[in-house]
C-alpha cells in the first residue's frame, strides 16, 4: 500500500498527460505532492522526509515549467530527485553511525558491515545511473515516451533492482518471532 501511496503523484501525473498536456500534468502533479504530505501527516501526524524532498523538487521544478512554460524543468526532477537521494545515502557513509539503506532495514535483517556498506553503495550507483538514464531518454526522446519512461521504465527499473538484490539478501532477513507463537502447522 505504501509503495502506491510513494507513486501516487507519478501515477497522477501519467493520467493527466494523457488526457491534457505537461502543464496541467505538471500542475497535478504538484498538487498531488502537496496532498500526499499532508495525508501523511494527518494520518501519521509526522512527515516522511522523502515526500518533503519530493515535494520541494516538485515544486521548484514543476513551478519553473509552469512559470517558464518549458517542459525541460520537470524533465529533470527524476534526475534531481534520483540523485539527492544518492547523495543522502553517500552522506550517510559519513555522518551517524549507520548508512540509510542500514537504518531502513535494519529492523528485518542482520547484516556485516561490510554488507551494509556495500548494499548502501549498490543504492548510490542505482540513483546515480538512474539519473542519467532519465536524462537520456529526456534529449533522446520524444516528450509522450518519456512520460511512458517515468512511470513504467523507472519503476520497472527500480522494482528490478530490488528483486536483484532479493536472493543476496534473503539468509540475512530475521524470522518473525510472532508467526505461529512458535509453533508448526
Amino acid at each position: 500500500m505504501k509503495f502506491l501511496a510513494d507513486f501516487f503523484p507519478v501515477l497522477l501525473f501519467f493520467i493527466a498527460y494523457k488526457a491534457y498536456d505537461i502543464y496541467v500534468a505538471t500542475a497535478v502533479a504538484i498538487a498531488a505532492s502537496f496532498a500526499q504530505v499532508t495525508i501523511h501527516w494527518v494520518k501519521h501526524r509526522r512527515f516522511e522526509n522523502m515526500h518533503l524532498v519530493t515535494l520541494a523538487i516538485m515544486v521548484v521544478f514543476g513551478g519553473a515549467t509552469l512559470f517558464l512554460q518549458d517542459e525541460m524543468f520537470i524533465k529533470w526532477k527524476p534526475t534531481v530527485i534520483n540523485w539527492v537521494f544518492g547523495a543522502v545515502f553517500l552522506g550517510s557513509h559519513y555522518i551517524g553511525e549507520k548508512t540509510i539503506i542500514q537504518r531502513m532495514m535494519g529492523q528485518a535483517m542482520t547484516l556485516p558491515q561490510s554488507i551494509w556498506f556495500k548494499l548502501n553503495v549498490s543504492w548510490i550507483l542505482f540513483f546515480v545511473i538512474i539519473g542519467f538514464v532519465n536524462l537520456y531518454v529526456v534529449y533522446n526522446f520524444d516528450t509522450d515516451t518519456w512520460v511512458n519512461f517515468k512511470l513504467f521504465g523507472l519503476m520497472g527499473l527500480t522494482f528490478a533492482f530490488v528483486m536483484l538484490q532479493i536472493p543476496f539478501l534473503t539468509k540475512y532477513i530475521k524470522p518473525d518471532e510472532d508467526d505461529n507463537n512458535g509453533e508448526k502447522s
